[in-house]
């Protein structure tokens, strides 16, 4: 079986756990946050490169 990881589908899954672990852990929200950033930026420009 092949597994492909569609761009598309990233961004709402990772919102959506990140979302659930915000409620879950509070306190983490500014990493969670900066992780979330990060790694739509580099799918950003990776999409133009």
């Amino acid at each position: 079986m092949h597994l492909h990881l569609n761009p598309l589908l990233i961004e709402p899954a990772a919102t959506l756990l990140l979302g659930i672990l915000i409620l879950l852990i509070p306190r983490f929200l500014r990493y969670f946050v900066a992780i979330y950033l990060i790694v739509i930026g580099v799918l950003g420009l990776m999409r133009h490169l």
